[in-house]
């Protein structure tokens, strides 16, 4: 591998362990020209999927871009990051799994919102005031008041 840092063709692995979850190999690496170190992952990639826009364009999916609109959605939360990635794991597990190589981009978020509602209660509601694309606070009270909370989400009902 590449490093990243300084381009040097012969890099070396220092440390492999696999993930808590046993879904990837986490690779310790280190450049021995300019000595920088890094983290990598080595994840089982089943088959090739495309997303299908609601504009009909067709684009590559990106496990990344998943990873990044929970994380906005999670952030200042308290949920552990072992527990989200093991989470996104699941779902493009699922996706992969699914036989189908063209995935509607509505199938991605609502298994996004699914795995949401079960992780964390204003994440769930912040990714879906994106995905349903809320334009007033009415429709965060009609979609709070539609869902069904948990008695531990009940806060959010009264904040």
């Amino acid at each position: 591998m590449r490093c990243p840092f300084c381009a040097h063709s012969d890099t070396h692995v220092k440390d492999s362990r696999p993930t808590e979850d046993n879904t990837a190999i986490r690779r310790r690496r280190a450049c021995p020209d300019c000595g920088a170190r890094w983290t990598t992952f080595e994840r089982v990639h089943l088959r090739d999927l495309t997303v299908l826009k609601k504009n009909g364009q067709r684009v590559p999916f990106d496990r990344d871009k998943l990873e990044s609109s929970m994380r906005i959605s999670l952030r200042k939360r308290p949920v552990d990051a072992d527990r989200v990635e093991r989470v996104i794991s699941g779902i493009v597990r699922r996706l992969e799994s699914s036989g189908e190589t063209d995935i509607p981009s509505d199938a991605i978020g609502e298994a996004v919102m699914d795995a949401l509602a079960n992780l964390d209660s204003i994440a769930y509601v912040r990714f879906a005031s994106v995905y349903k694309n809320f334009r007033e606070v009415r429709d965060f009270e009609e979609f709070i008041g539609n869902e069904h909370l948990s008695a531990d989400d009940e806060s959010i009902e009264n904040d």
